[in-house]
């Protein structure tokens, strides 16, 4: 087996995979400037050290890694896919060093969980007193939701300096969805206009946000956490905090915007209405969301003194679950039993495929269900011959045998994580959704770890597992099983089980 190991690891571009980390470690450093900068802003000179001093470790550690001599250019799926997981593991880590250093966040256990958390957009935090926290702090950790919520190495492929063909196994393996596809002829340019696109999203919320009288720093963090659907608040009430039915409204919209596919907005900006308008995922989408908030708002009506209210507090934190934001303006721990078997419901379901959501994902759901649909329509017709049909278009089977492995594989890491977990010895409530809301990237849970509570109560092994979980649930489970189990071929002395060759 070391035998196997060893010469499966040594197949692998290795130079290539350092130097996409040095690339984006480089991004990083020039990322945290900007807390820098809002650090300057406030006053906060005492947190400059830890900002510069993690600025120039990571910009030493990616011109030493960038500048590596690269025998082979050429990459393969394996390559790109263990390359994200490392540098989502190595920025991750890089990043959570400003709160070490800093010494608000004493152990670093809490500090790579916290900023894991971040990275991955799902908004679970080990703060119990969030608003004790330095601006600058603040700023760096709802900034790294908007890092994350597009991808860090989509970020570092718009601007690489090198890139080729082989690039498009890096969107992949960090772009959510079981499918990928380049906008354009150039997977350069289809980074520089899904980021475009981001921002111009990013920069419209701002502006909706400082109209309704929002103060700059609110509307900066509150915009990176509902773009990259991470959720976190910058107030223990989260957006509760500020009691306007405005800010809900437009934060809503936008937490729902983001959820959709980027694709669709490529095609509304050529003009060219009929894929949106044939896209099934987005149908689903919208009646999942419609259907859960009559249904919550009615459940939780006798708990309001108004329909409207109720239509209120439904209709946010809907939207807010089932894109995995993780924002609260009400403690729905303590609604009705439907109504928290709704929320772990779509806590499930996620967002749309090449979005900042997380969970499985609507289109999986939609190919699942017409999988269990064919499979029963056979029995009633063993000679039937269909196919399962999305957009029209038949799915290969190919991509049918890939959700199905990745629906078990996601229930199994489920089981698994919750086993670890449950040493805690929490309640059932407490530690299943948990596990479901940091592989989900959701952020809030039910029980002690709900949208009032945080994950302080959790061990340093039971952290380092959901941390494990919420990097799985972004990068959808195979960029990082593939690091930690390199083995992918069996012996040649074995050719019959031996895996093909990538291409």
């Amino acid at each position: 087996m070391t035998f196997w190991l060893n010469r499966n690891i040594n197949k692998l571009n290795w130079r290539v995979i350092l130097n996409m980390i040095g690339f984006a470690l480089i991004a990083l450093s020039g990322l945290l400037m900007l807390p820098v900068i809002v650090a300057l802003r406030y006053r906060e000179f005492h947190l400059l050290s830890p900002f510069l001093i993690t600025i120039g470790v990571c910009a030493l550690c990616g011109l030493f890694l960038s500048r590596l001599k690269v025998k082979r250019n050429a990459y393969f799926a394996r390559d790109g896919m263990i390359a994200v997981g490392l540098v989502w593991i190595c920025v991750s880590f890089f990043g959570c060093l400003p709160f070490y250093f800093s010494g608000q966040i004493p152990a670093l256990v809490d500090c790579f969980f916290e900023t894991v958390s971040g990275f991955t957009t799902t908004g679970a935090t080990i703060l119990t007193d969030i608003e004790s926290l330095s601006k600058s702090l603040l700023f760096w950790r709802s900034f790294t939701h908007w890092i994350g919520g597009m991808g860090v190495l989509v970020f570092v492929l718009a601007f690489l300096p090198k890139n080729n063909e082989h690039t498009m196994h890096i969107m992949r393996a960090e772009v959510p969805g079981p499918t990928i596809s380049k906008l354009v002829s150039r997977l350069k340019t289809t980074a520089m206009i899904l980021y475009a696109l981001y921002m111009a999203l990013s920069v419209i919320e701002l502006l909706f946000l400082l109209a309704g009288g929002m103060p700059l720093f609110d509307a900066l963090c509150n915009t990176f956490g509902t773009a990259g659907t991470g959720g976190f608040a910058i107030y223990g009430a989260s957006i509760g905090a500020y009691g306007s039915v405005y800010f809900e409204v437009v934060i809503t919209v936008f937490m729902f915007l983001f959820g959709i596919n980027f694709n669709l907005y490529f095609f509304l900006i050529l003009r060219d209405f009929k894929p949106i308008l044939k896209n099934e995922e987005l149908r689903w989408y919208i009646g999942i969301v419609a259907l859960s908030i009559v249904a919550i708002t009615i459940n939780i009506l006798p708990l309001y003194h108004t329909l409207a209210e109720s239509l209120r507090y439904s209709s946010f934190q809907v939207v807010s679950i089932i894109t995995t934001t993780g924002y609260a303006t009400a403690d729905f721990n303590l609604w009705p039993t439907l109504s928290k078997m709704i929320l772990f419901f779509l806590m499930v379901v996620g967002a749309c495929a090449g979005s900042t959501g997380g969970g499985l994902k609507v289109t999986r759901l939609m190919i699942v269900l017409k999988k269990i649909k064919l499979n029963v329509q056979k029995l009633w017709h063993p000679h039937k011959v269909e196919a399962i049909m999305v957009d029209g278009k038949i799915v290969d089977k190919e991509t049918v045998d890939q959700v199905m492995a990745f629906f078990g594989a996601w229930m199994i890491l489920i089981a698994a994580a919750t086993l670890v977990v449950a040493l805690d010895d929490f309640d059932f409530e407490t530690t299943l959704t948990a596990v479901y809301t940091c592989l989900g990237n959701v952020g809030p849970g039910l029980g002690l770890c709900g949208p009032t509570g945080s994950f302080a109560l959790f061990s340093a092994l039971s952290k380092i597992v959901l941390s494990l979980c919420m990097l799985l649930g972004r990068l959808e489970i195979y960029p990082i099983l593939i690091f930690l189990f390199p083995l992918l071929e069996i012996d040649k002395r074995k050719p019959v089980l031996r895996r093909r060759r990538e291409d």
